[in-house]
């Protein structure tokens, strides 16, 4: 017994010891969550964002912004224009903004007034208020082979992307994952830019410096794997990157596959200066999964 309790003694030791390395100091509040004092000792090598929409059942836009700002997050992603202002007032910004959807995308002619509007309108709402960065998408195949798909979205993207240019805001082609079926959101069956060097090729025939990839490591991860090699492959081209677990697009916790501090120092040899977003789906509280995430991504 006395020796079950000492182990137990020496874990809560080393768990607040870890804690206070961090420059954390776990108080419980009165909603029972567990929040850091000091985010600003974080290291910050790597900047962080969360991604509204995985925690909006949870926390309304204000909300959001408040817990970011306690965890010294600097971004709260893919939320409309007229919430930017409500992230000014905690210091932080929007590190990319949403646009048409992954359905309909640049990969079908008949989709491209559509895109081009919405992505015309994203960019003067960028150029306005600060924000680099735009997503878009290559769209469903639809009976599209990927060859035409990939011509397609080549001379789609040179449409808009010289508007992009004259705002200085970039494109962000994110490359999603078409074999998880089991849910909307963690996977997407159909979709034509499925692996990453289908989206590079697309972008580097575009042929701008506007033009860049969403690097998305659960998405990489399920289809085509050697995340910290294509990192570096793809240095030139990454706008953006998001995480979450994989399987499942959980936490980012022992009980998913991927080890994301040698991703995030792998960000840092490339010399990646845009940000990492936190794009998990809640199972459990989620103020602690993200805090847990964002020690994890602080290298």
């Amino acid at each position: 017994m006395e020796s079950k309790l000492s182990r137990r003694r020496l874990l809560q030791s080393s768990s607040i010891l870890a804690a206070s390395a961090l420059g954390l100091d776990l108080q419980q509040t009165t909603a029972g969550e567990k929040q850091p004092v000091a985010p600003q000792l974080l290291k910050g090598n790597i900047n962080q964002s969360v991604v509204h929409w995985c925690f909006k059942k949870y926390w309304d836009i204000e909300k959001t912004a408040q817990i970011a700002s306690q965890l010294g997050i600097k971004s709260v992603e893919l939320t409309p224009a007229e919430n930017w202002d409500t992230l000014k007032k905690y210091g932080l910004t929007c590190a990319i903004a949403s646009s048409h959807g992954f359905k309909a995308g640049f990969n079908n002619p008949q989709n491209w007034d559509e895109c081009i509007e919405i992505l015309r309108k994203r960019i003067d709402e960028c150029a306005a208020g600060g924000v680099k960065n735009v997503i878009t998408f290559t769209g469903m195949r639809d009976g599209i082979d990927d060859e035409t798909g990939a011509k397609n979205c080549v001379a789609g993207f040179k449409k808009i992307i010289g508007y992009a240019e004259k705002n200085n805001v970039n494109l962000c082609l994110e490359m999603l994952n078409s074999r998880d079926a089991s849910h909307p959101m963690k996977g997407h069956p159909g979709y034509q830019g499925d692996h990453t060097d289908y989206c590079i090729d697309i972008i580097k025939q575009v042929g701008s410096d506007r033009m860049k990839l969403l690097f998305d490591i659960y998405h990489v991860q399920i289809m085509d794997g050697d995340v910290i090699r294509r990192i570096r492959e793809h240095k030139d081209y990454i706008g953006h990157v998001h995480t979450a677990g994989n399987p499942g697009r959980g936490e980012l916790d022992q009980k998913q596959e991927i080890n994301y501090p040698p991703i995030m120092q792998a960000l840092q040899e490339i010399g990646y200066q845009g940000f990492v977003g936190q794009e998990f789906i809640p199972t459990r509280d989620p103020y602690e999964g993200l805090q847990q995430a964002v020690i994890l991504c602080d290298v």
